[in-house]
């Protein structure tokens, strides 16, 4: 079966090679024309009534025209055709043929449609005996009705053509871009022999993938439960963050199921239209149902589902509009039987409440974070096509990432495989993945930037300050990296990770971050009695701990334990503040208390085991970059394991060549591999200075 625009391509081009031949045939018409020379004489006035008086015409024809008389007739005999007119009709190589001169006895005029002027020539006629004949007025229906339509028959065309340009090939999905089908759902079915996602490709949400086998289920076998009087959840509303599998757990289950797919975007709900985000609902869920059983998946449905109310038109606002009728079409009168409608969004706190009554969004399912299980599971899933070298341990890898979705461990890997292809190596080794995640967490590193040594130093001795802190205060984490390479902003950072699986924070725990968080400005203050900028992201770090430790898990003694403030109620409300000013002063001087208290800890740790941060930071200023192994032998040793020189190397500007030979060596530079601990969860802390 041919295509059909590849049909409609054929027919244009087609149409293209006629009208290009149509254009030849009239160039070479107007170029050469016909050579045979014109038969017919053309007279004027005057002449034509002075041969009509001097009996040299034989017969006449008059027929009425537009305001004139055409006159054609007969010569009684043959008269010279000389004259210049004829051979403006002839084409160019005609008026070459015709220089000769010629008989003709055929002649043309035409006269003033003037009443006296057609009685004389009728007397003149019948003195000389001639013959007179007379013709009805053309009648040039055609012609009248060409020039009437033309214009209309332009207009429409040019209508037409505006019409097809702003349809402009959107015939991959429903509406496309005509304008007539702007109130056309914009959703795009998915066959269902085409979607090969199955719930062994998502990973890291066992418990969630459980919630939906119900779903799957009604959907291969809906009287299963029909016949038990149980009714399957009309919706079913996928919360969390952002990269965690939403609309990946909802292929699964469009996969699984092996029904029609339907996936929109809440935003392509509305337009500037007044009515259609409306209409595309209707149309959505009527196209759905003629397919039923079917899925329908709204992505960011907050974009239309906010509360109502809040709109700045009212009632008549175009979302509401959207919103009821989704609510309409999810379990008003005519229902929607066999259709399931999944959602997502990072923000159901603020959707409309009636959407999440029973009967509509009835099942809500966090897709949350995956915690080291998971994090693994979800390395393996995208390590299948990626050939990984033997010393890459993915459990390793999930422990030092938490707090990444899928789609970061995703792009980590992605990050490890293009630096082994930049290398032009065969595998990916844990040399690649170990950049990738500092690349991720902090970006490329950026060895070449021309750092002074004073900076270089207070840098050093400022992550020396985290290390120490960190290894003192090691109840619940564990300093896995620090580095003074720049990176992004940073110019060094320290990666803590926690010692165990933790859901909880104790105030204890919270408080040692905070302390670890000052360690470096501690460390500044102590060495060189100066304060630098590079702290500044370790205060935002620190304030935030401090803050939610006073507003919202009630960790202070003077505010007691109440919810002031939470990711989703701002500190400001409609009505302005949602405690008084007041309690914002305390709320202030608890801050600065919690943090002062951190300063102090950090300060004193510092103090006491000065010269193992001595150790260290002279450490960092040889070797750039320690790991776990090397900052333990340091802090209990003072020695670095395996110590090796490094020479410095002469700087100086590098070919294309010279750059590239300079990459591969950094990439395949063999380093200390990570102390490996089974037992910890990892979620790394990185302290990034801004401004080093």
């Amino acid at each position: 079966m041919r295509n059909p625009k590849n049909n409609d391509g054929f027919v244009r081009n087609s149409l293209f090679y006629v009208i290009l031949a149509l254009g030849f045939l009239g160039l070479f018409y107007w170029v050469a024309g016909p050579t045979q020379t014109t038969t017919t004489k053309t007279l004027t006035t005057t002449e034509f009534v002075t041969d009509l008086q001097d009996k040299k015409i034989k017969k006449i024809t008059v027929q009425p025209g537009a305001g004139v008389y055409d006159i054609t007739g007969e010569f009684r005999e043959a008269q010279s055709n000389s004259d210049d007119s004829k051979k403006e009709n002839n084409g160019l190589f005609g008026n070459l043929l015709s220089d000769s001169d010629t008989k003709t006895k055929k002649f043309e005029t035409q006269v003033v449609s003037n009443g006296s002027v057609i009685s004389d020539i009728q007397k003149d006629a019948t003195d000389t005996d001639t013959d007179l004949t007379t013709k009805p007025q053309a009648s040039n229906f055609w012609g009248t009705m060409l020039v009437t339509m033309l214009p209309v028959l332009l207009m429409v065309g040019l209508f037409y053509f505006m019409m097809s340009s702003m349809q402009g090939g959107g015939q991959g999905g429903r509406g496309g871009g005509n304008i007539m089908g702007v109130g056309k759902s914009k959703a795009k079915p998915q066959d269902p022999s085409e979607n090969k996602v199955r719930f062994e490709d998502v990973a890291g949400a066992e418990e969630e993938k459980q919630e939906l086998v119900e779903v799957v289920e009604f959907l291969r076998d809906p009287s299963k439960f029909s016949k038990l009087g149980a009714r399957i959840p009309a919706g079913v509303l996928l919360e969390g963050p952002p990269g965690t599998g939403k609309t990946l757990l909802a292929r699964a289950v469009a996969g699984e199921s092996k029904v029609p797919f339907f996936s929109i975007s809440g935003s392509d709900f509305v337009e500037m239209f007044v009515g259609v985000g409306a209409s595309r609902v209707r149309d959505l869920f009527e196209t759905a149902k003629k397919v039923a059983p079917a899925i329908i998946f709204i992505d960011e449905i907050d974009a239309v589902g906010r509360q109502r109310g809040s709109g700045t038109g009212g009632g008549n606002d175009e979302r509401e509009q959207t919103l009821n009728q989704i609510l309409v079409e999810m379990d008003g009168f005519s229902g929607s039987e066999g259709i399931i409608v999944m959602a997502a969004t990072n923000r159901s706190d603020v959707l409309d409440p009636a959407l999440l009554r029973p009967g509509r969004f009835d099942r809500k399912i966090l897709v949350g974070q995956p915690d080291v299980k998971g994090r693994e599971a979800i390395l393996k899933v995208h390590a299948k096509n990626k050939p990984l070298d033997s010393s890459v341990d993915l459990k390793e890898v999930a422990k030092q990432t938490p707090g990444f979705v899928g789609a970061d461990l995703e792009n980590l890997l992605n990050e490890a495989a293009l630096l082994a292809a930049r290398q032009n190596q065969t595998t990916i080794t844990a040399l690649n993945v170990d950049e990738a995640e500092d690349r991720v967490i902090a970006g490329p590193a950026k060895k070449d930037r021309v750092v002074s040594a004073k900076e270089r130093k207070t840098v050093a001795y400022h992550e020396a300050g985290h290390a120490i802190v960190g290894l003192v205060l090691n109840d619940a984490r564990v300093v896995h990296k620090v580095t003074i390479v720049p990176r992004g902003r940073a110019g060094g950072y320290a990666i803590m990770l926690p010692r165990e699986d933790q859901m909880l924070m104790s105030k204890q725990d919270a408080n040692d971050q905070i302390a670890g968080l000052m360690g470096g400005r501690a460390a500044e203050m102590f060495m060189f009695d100066q304060q630098s900028s590079g702290a500044s992201n370790d205060f935002q770090q620190a304030t935030q701990i401090a803050r939610s430790m006073v507003t919202q898990y009630g960790m202070s003694d003077k505010l007691g334990m109440v919810e002031l403030e939470n990711h989703n109620t701002p500190s400001m409300g409609r009505n302005g503040l949602t405690y008084s000013e007041d309690t914002a002063k305390v709320i202030d001087d608890e801050v600065r208390r919690l943090t002062s208290d951190g300063y102090n800890t950090a300060m004193s740790i510092i103090a006491e085991y000065q010269d193992k941060h001595e150790a260290i930071a002279q450490a960092l200023l040889e070797y750039e970059t320690l790991d776990e192994k090397q900052i333990l032998s340091l802090f209990e040793t003072g020695h670095m394991p395996n110590e090796k020189q490094v020479q410095p190397e002469e700087a100086k500007p590098m070919s294309y060549e010279e750059a590239r030979a300079a990459v591969n060596h950094k990439q395949t530079e063999v380093e200390p591999e990570p102390l490996k601990d089974t037992d910890e969860k990892i979620t790394p802390d990185q302290d990034s200075d801004d401004e080093l």
